[in-house]
């Protein structure tokens, strides 16, 4: 466990120091906020009986989005691991006496943590300020505050254990571009990364909440918000956690059933 949060410490310190990317990044998600709720009170305003979520419920998950855009954009994967593969360079990390899957699913929490923690006070600071109906609204109850730190853990955990399918699944190809491109886009969507979860159509929706997708991002804002009750908030915890182990489990017996096929080119 000291080997794994080593690397987790040296991945998360490495990644802040790109304070100007950074910087540039939360102008960049301020400007995306502010487009993002203009267009949906639009909407709201040209067809208030379609919209199942209240605007200040959606625009609290818009703020909360693009301030943790870092922590949850699906498509965020880490081309180092990819270069590993791909060049061959993978050979050393499996000489070590220890897990490559725990090894890599550190690095990638703590590089998404770190980018994350750049990004995320300024703007929630900023969209606090906001006069209404634009702003950040303050969580909806204490108690849904602490379940939404419980679930926006769980939620990275999804993400993390999601996108490790792709570096697994590079064993097997010569260019992992098709395998990213084909993964992100549909968690993407299917997380509510490009349209809230609840104003997709019904049945969609339904079929969504079956998978993992739904207990990513959607989750921890929807809570944040109210618009998933704190009583309703316990169930749909207990399903991320859910999906959290099964992800897991099933991404290390993958990697071990790939580590005992894999040919390392070259000399």
């Amino acid at each position: 466990m000291k080997s794994y949060l080593s690397f987790f410490k040296i991945k998360f310190i490495n990644g802040l120091q790109y304070r100007t990317a950074a910087c540039a990044g939360v102008i960049t998600q301020l400007a995306w906020g502010f487009m993002y709720i203009m267009m949906y009170e639009a909407f709201y305003k040209s067809n208030p009986a379609a919209a199942s979520m209240k605007l200040p419920s959606l625009v609290s998950y818009i703020w909360l989005q693009q301030a943790f855009l870092a922590l949850f954009m699906t498509w965020f994967v880490d081309n180092d691991i990819l270069e590993l593969i791909t060049s061959g360079n993978v050979a050393y990390e499996l000489v070590r006496p220890i897990s490559l899957y725990d090894t890599w699913f550190s690095k990638s929490c703590a590089n998404r943590v770190a980018k994350a923690v750049l990004r995320c006070f300024p703007i929630i600071i900023v969209s606090l300020l906001i006069p209404k109906p634009y702003n950040l609204s303050l969580p909806y109850s204490f108690k849904s505050f602490i379940l939404f730190l419980i679930s926006i853990i769980l939620a990275l955990i999804v993400i993390v254990s999601y996108n490790m399918f792709i570096y697994i699944l590079s064993f097997y190809t010569v260019s992992p571009i098709g395998l990213k491109i084909v993964f992100t886009t549909t968690a993407d969507f299917l997380a509510g990364g490009v349209v809230p979860i609840p104003l997709l159509p019904d049945n969609l929706v339904k079929i969504i909440n079956l998978t993992p997708f739904a207990y990513m991002q959607n989750t921890p804002f929807r809570i944040y918000s109210g618009d998933i009750s704190a009583e309703k908030a316990l169930t749909v915890i207990l399903i991320q956690f859910f999906w959290a182990v099964v992800l897991v489990s099933f991404g290390k017996l993958l990697m071990r059933r790939t580590l005992k096929k894999v040919v390392v080119q070259g000399g």
